[in-house]
């Protein structure tokens, strides 16, 4: 088993099962998100619904997403020594990488919806007949899926797998549209401008791609350049070295980040010069489990230092 710094075996094997779930998890929704394409590509194609097609399109992308983090998880499963801190970072590219696919979706879909604006045809019935099943079906396996990743996450806290349950109730809205788009199609069909229902349709799937894309990016990109953690738990830190003040001469330096769904936590402090060895360490354990008891998923270490950073 890979060694992860300050990290006890214990919390290694319970990160490395966390780890395999969320592989597990992947797989499960790579078949979920490829098993639609093509009923929905054929409803499309007999319809000439650009929602449908939007739709096709954001599942091949998602499904192309999904398969990216599912090789990342599999990695970070299967990881060895050669990452002392873990291949948590992979997991904040997993989530980039899917946010990125879905704003190529937009560009791509924001063309194919001018183009049915400019020229607004009647969709064919047959089609929308099947497409109507389809994302009948799918909103409701993209709902298990949603609820399914979302426990795992809050189970296991991690870029990877909130970036999973995010996209399944996108897919799950995203469907609800289309299907409520195609009812409202064919309710309204005796109308001239029910023409523009499915083109105004699309532009709706298009907003909830670009606002879940967009945001994947921004929230990832900020732990992945190691940012310090957020200042609540930083106020933890700080109450845990206000409690031992007397025990330590001066702190030098607190550095912190996250990578993927570990925090890690580094202490400089300098102790009294007479004070021996074996009462500095019973200090620094007392406070490093202290502070990762209260801190979920953390690794603090602290270190005896006697200049300033």
């Amino acid at each position: 088993m890979r060694r992860q710094a300050g990290l006890s075996e214990e919390r290694i094997a319970l990160i490395h099962r966390g780890e395999q779930e969320r592989e597990r998890a992947l797989f499960y929704n790579i078949l979920a998100g490829v098993v639609s394409v093509i009923p929905k590509l054929a409803a499309a194609i007999l319809s000439g619904s650009v929602t449908l097609y939007a739709s096709v399109m954001k599942t091949i992308n998602e499904a192309l997403g999904i398969v990216v983090a599912w090789l990342i998880a599999r990695k970070i499963a299967r990881g060895d020594g050669t990452y002392d801190y873990g291949m948590g970072k992979f997991e904040n590219i997993a989530r980039i990488i899917t946010g990125g696919i879905l704003l190529i979706s937009v560009f791509i879909l924001v063309g194919i919806a001018v183009m049915k604006f400019l020229m607004p045809a009647v969709l064919g019935t047959s089609g929308i007949a099947v497409g109507m099943a389809i994302t009948l079906i799918m909103i409701v396996i993209d709902t298990g899926f949603w609820f399914r990743n979302y426990r795992i996450a809050q189970h296991e806290p991690s870029p990877l797998m909130d970036s999973q349950w995010r996209l399944f109730r996108l897919k799950a809205f995203a469907n609800l549209v289309v299907f409520l788009a195609l009812v409202f199609a064919v309710l309204c069909s005796a109308y001239p401008w029910a023409v523009y229902i499915d083109p105004v349709a699309s532009l709706v799937i298009i907003g909830i791609l670009f606002r879940s894309g967009y945001g994947m990016i921004r929230q990832s990109l900020p732990d992945l350049l190691d940012r310090t953690l957020e200042e609540e738990l930083q106020l933890v830190v700080m109450r845990e070295l206000a409690g031992h003040f007397d025990r330590y001469e001066q702190v030098h330096a607190i550095r912190s980040r996250r990578s993927g769904g570990s925090i890690y936590i580094e202490i400089f402090l300098e102790f009294p010069g007479d004070m021996r060895m074996s009462e500095v360490q019973e200090i620094m354990d007392r406070m490093k489990e202290s502070l990762e008891e209260k801190i979920p998923k953390s690794s603090v270490n602290i270190i005896p230092t006697g200049c300033r950073l």
